[in-house]
């Protein structure tokens, strides 16, 4: 009994441990973040002198940065500070409103603070940084030029907790683009307040996925087969591909109807749905026998697996071409069936543009 109190206090003690060391860790980095905006800051605030346009000699920063360099050491190159006034100069909207939001929220909540009894101190209120991810991630961000798409994917890489490696991945593969095609005007403006929200089947699906990573090159001879072995072997990336909420559940899911089996290709779980996602393969055409295939199975899932309390199943067929006209008149109003196209590169992030510009006419 002793030994056991032993390894439970000492597990609480390595887990409060763990916690400080995040915490510590966060506010260090925090820290870092804020310093270099800052800096960059007053680089642009000496660049300018009081203009509103200017341009800052490079013989300037390197003067800077010698003296930065031989002051405090390494991460004063004329490179780094060149990041930090461009960070700046991008986030530099972003973070005056985060402060005037701060502000009205303090002011308000010193008013009710006013109005307790004398007794009652008013505490210290802590202001919260709007930088939350690593100085490697911003340098990646600040890159990004439109602020709405650029706020989406900081919302996601914190909320998600992507690598800068992740972010640079999804922001290669085009992900703002390709979910902004799929929704109306009120949907789009959410993207870049919420980030990627999932509230009904739509909002989980994507059209295209980008599988530059099954190393599959479009012109190679595959099979369904292959194509299949090639997810599971890259099952991690696959998910988070699909985004977020998806769990693996099965493959080759074997399935009897009236003494004949089928299989499912790929079965996974959506747990903010709270409901299957069957995925279907065609390395072909789509044809109206596929979704008439894909939708007897989420029937059968719907009346044989799930429980009570679960949702509707999702289909989702991924297919190298699709007709539009065979989706429209084979599905109908079906809003649990869905068709995806698939890539195997990323695409030209100017073609999505002007397919959501043609989209918005």
């Amino acid at each position: 009994m002793g030994k056991l109190t032993i390894i439970s206090l000492s597990n609480s003690i390595k887990n409060l441990v763990q916690q400080s060391q995040r915490q510590l860790y966060q506010a260090i980095n925090t820290t870092l973040v804020e310093t270099y905006f800052h800096v960059g800051r007053m680089i642009v605030e000496h660049e300018q002198q009081g203009h509103k346009k200017a341009t800052y000699a490079a013989g300037t920063l390197k003067s800077l940065s010698t003296r930065l360099t031989k002051a405090l050491g390494k991460g004063f190159s004329v490179d780094n500070l060149e990041n930090m006034r461009q960070f700046y100069i991008s986030y530099q909207q972003q973070y005056e409103t985060y402060l005037h939001k701060q502000t009205k929220s303090e002011t308000a909540s010193r008013k009710l603070q006013a109005g307790k009894t004398r007794n009652v101190k008013s505490e210290t209120l802590s202001r919260k940084s709007p930088f939350v991810l690593t100085w490697s991630h911003y340098l990646v961000l600040r890159r990004i030029e439109d602020i709405n798409e650029r706020k989406f994917y900081e919302i996601e890489a914190f909320n998600e907790n992507w690598s800068v490696r992740e972010l640079q991945r999804q922001y290669d593969s085009a992900l703002y683009e390709r979910l902004v095609l799929s929704r109306n005007k009120k949907k789009v403006k959410e993207l870049s307040t919420k980030g990627h929200v999932v509230l009904s089947p739509s909002d989980a699906v994507k059209d295209p996925y980008i599988l530059e990573f099954l190393q599959l090159q479009e012109e190679e001879a595959y099979s369904e087969s292959d194509f299949e072995n090639a997810i599971i072997r890259q099952l991690e990336k696959f998910l988070k591909e699909l985004g977020k909420g998806f769990l693996f559940v099965d493959r080759q899911k074997r399935i009897k109807i009236d003494d004949e089996d089928y299989k499912v290709d790929l079965v996974f779980y959506h747990r903010l749905l709270r409901c299957f996602v069957l995925i279907d393969l065609k390395i072909g055409t789509l044809k109206h026998q596929d979704l008439g295939q894909l939708q007897m199975y989420v029937n059968y899932f719907d009346q044989e697996i799930k429980s009570e309390e679960e949702n509707k199943t999702i289909g989702i067929i991924l297919c190298k071409n699709k007709k539009e006209n065979i989706i429209k008149y084979t599905l109908g109003n079906n809003k649990q069936i869905f068709a995806s196209k698939y890539k195997m590169f990323f695409p030209e992030k100017q073609v999505l543009n002007l397919l959501n510009n043609y989209k918005n006419i």
